[in-house]
């Protein structure tokens, strides 16, 4: 067994959660060392950046990087700069998309929301600094020594968070507030708004690895997947589980008279849904055999979980 492939390779739920927990105690070093506290007159910016990165999250993405990253043998350091890079332009995204112009949310992770524990001003400027540092961590050359793989995560990353992903599906959930959109419309929404990064932080974990075209197709097909599945779940968990569970205001998708998988499906139906997505995305990982045991094993997970 490698030095990166550190996991047991028989996984099963109990060594995944003990996997997930120490892939994100790393990603959680890895961020503090990349957004270190200053002095000075913007020491209140990096406060507010810190605040929404660091103690807290499942760090999905950044655990499909090392573990992906991991399958093919790349860096273990390497891999976590970039679980970090993604991490923090999750943050950004969330810190946004709480801000009262958008989902207009007071809690997050089970505590105030970044512009709550701070001001909107501030949180739009920790937002928009998260974002230009995810980009600027992958282009380092202490990511991976290799330019052309440096260039090819900035440009998946872009990709994923721009217009043709996150934020393109973002817009196109506050365009469908009130609204009954159809099934392929809330499809693509969340395909975009969530499945494009989570398929990206997959794809990055492949992309270090320097894995085959054949190899990267199967990863983006499970990261797709598994991107879907996890948005299906989190709209189940929106209906059913309580503000303590999710760590964050539960059933807001209702109150915002937003269209999602289970006003679509019904709750049975959602759920079933993710049970199939979730099947489909551990049957893109056929070729890797038991080596992705640990990723199997998450596949299942994003839709049993219960925040």
């Amino acid at each position: 067994m490698s030095d990166t492939q550190i996991f047991d390779p028989d996984a099963g739920a109990a060594e995944l959660k003990t996997a997930l927990a120490h892939a994100a105690t790393e990603i959680e070093t890895s961020i503090d060392t990349l957004l270190p506290p200053v002095t000075g007159g913007e020491a209140v910016l990096l406060d507010a950046m810190r605040y929404a990165t660091l103690g807290g999250g499942k760090r999905l993405r950044g655990f499909l990087v090392t573990e992906i990253a991991a399958l093919f043998g790349a860096s273990r350091d390497a891999a976590l700069r970039v679980a970090a890079s993604v991490e923090m332009l999750h943050a950004y995204s969330l810190v946004h998309d709480d801000l009262p112009a958008m989902d207009d949310d007071d809690l997050r992770r089970g505590r105030p929301s970044t512009h709550r524990q701070f001001d909107e001003a501030i949180a739009i400027l920790a937002g928009d600094a998260l974002q230009t540092r995810a980009f600027e961590v992958l282009a380092e050359e202490a990511t991976d020594p290799d330019p052309a793989i440096r260039v090819a995560l900035v440009v998946a990353l872009a990709r994923a968070s721009g217009a043709a992903g996150m934020v393109g599906g973002q817009v196109i959930d506050i365009e469908g507030e009130g609204q009954s959109l159809p099934l392929e419309q809330v499809r693509r929404l969340h395909a975009l708004k969530t499945g494009a990064l989570i398929r990206y932080a997959a794809e990055a974990g492949a992309i270090l690895g320097r894995a085959g075209a054949t190899e990267r197709a199967a990863i983006a097909a499970y990261g797709r997947d598994l991107g879907t599945a996890f948005q299906v779940a989190d709209d189940v968990l929106d209906a059913t589980a309580s503000a303590e569970e999710l760590g964050k205001t539960a059933g807001k998708d209702e109150a915002a008279g937003k269209s999602t998988y289970v006003s679509l499906l019904g709750i049975e139906g959602a759920r079933a849904e993710a049970a199939r997505l979730s099947g489909d995305a551990i049957a893109a990982l056929k070729q890797f055999g038991a080596p992705a045991a640990t990723l199997r094993a998450l596949a299942r997970y994003v839709v049993e979980r219960r925040n």
